[in-house]
């Protein structure tokens, strides 16, 4: 019997962010080999809502990740709504 490792990431969010996933972070299960791009599609899958945004940008490791990274495991991750200022 083959065993499969069973990760999750967490995902932190902030402004409207935190009010489409109804709260501070979301918790999906890890997918190998996922990019941000993948997380970007599955985030708008599953909460239809961040379809409707202008855009919205993901930190990983405190930095802005361009949609060819690869999510690891451990990875510090957060969704940053657009901003609005006068």
């Amino acid at each position: 019997m083959v065993e499969l490792a069973y990760a999750t990431m967490r995902i932190q969010c902030f402004g409207v962010a935190r009010e489409i996933a109804g709260g501070s972070s979301i918790t999906l299960d890890q997918v190998e080999g996922a990019t941000v791009a993948d997380l970007r599609q599955r985030l708008v899958a599953t909460y239809p809502a961040f379809g409707e945004l202008v855009s919205f940008a993901i930190a990983r490791n405190e930095e802005y990740a361009r949609d060819e990274e690869q999510i690891m495991a451990g990875d510090e991750l957060v969704i940053i709504p657009p901003v609005a200022g006068g």
